[in-house]
């Protein structure tokens, strides 16, 4: 009797384990953060264009994220000869700089981000999707689950984000005609707020950076 319930034990721990990699991938990715910053590619394009273009920016993105979920280690340790805690620290001081220009300026703070539309999904893909955050997660996601665990988290978090891109799409599109005001104030509202989050995420990956800096020294 002891055995299945210490199987059941660990199943629920792996579980819980795996739906926070799921969630720590899916905050940074942050879907409503997202639609801020892609607000113009929103507007502009027909639904049907913009669900193929943001499944594909999400196919390239999984990809970057499933590499150094499997090789992240490798890559810093033999390639390019930096500790990841280095990393931790630029992708939050990066972060931390998107988060303070946001609080201040508004949705205009990210009109500097945006690339040319005939290259949507990589353009999509690389400013908005694969920063130095996101990748930070993923090797975090690599070295707290089995490479087919952390395949399938990627891939399940890619997927809510493009979910929640595409409800956006459709809602935006439905209240852009009567209520474009109303639009301007949530944008502004939740933009500020994400922010908020965003800035607090960063400065944990830098306090997270040097403790691991600490650590080695010691």
């Amino acid at each position: 009797m002891i055995a299945p319930i210490i199987v059941d034990l660990q199943l629920n721990i792996n579980m819980e384990l795996f739906f926070k990699q799921v969630l720590l991938l899916f905050v940074l990715l942050n879907p409503f953060f997202l639609s801020i910053y892609l607000i113009d590619i929103i507007h502009e394009l027909k639904s049907q264009h913009f669900f193929q273009v943001t499944f594909r920016a999400s196919l390239i993105s999984s990809v970057v994220f499933i590499f150094f979920a499997i090789f992240g280690d490798f890559f810093f340790r033999y390639i390019i000869q930096a500790r990841f805690a280095s990393f931790l620290i630029f992708g939050g001081i990066v972060f931390l700089i998107i988060a303070l220009k946001f609080v201040s300026s508004g949705v205009e703070a990210m009109r500097v981000f945006r690339g040319k539309p005939e290259y949507l999904e990589s353009s999509i893909a690389m400013p908005f999707m694969i920063g130095p955050g996101t990748v930070s997660a993923s090797i975090v996601i690599g070295n707290n689950l089995t490479k087919y665990n952390a395949v399938f988290a990627i891939l399940t978090a890619m997927g809510l984000t493009v979910f929640c891109l595409g409800i956006f799409k459709l809602i935006f599109d439905h209240l852009k005609k009567n209520n474009e005001r109303l639009i301007a104030r949530y944008l502004d509202i939740v933009g500020r707020s994400m922010a908020l989050i965003t800035g607090t995420i960063a400065v944990e990956m830098i306090v997270k950076g040097i403790e691991k800096i600490f650590i080695s020294t010691q």
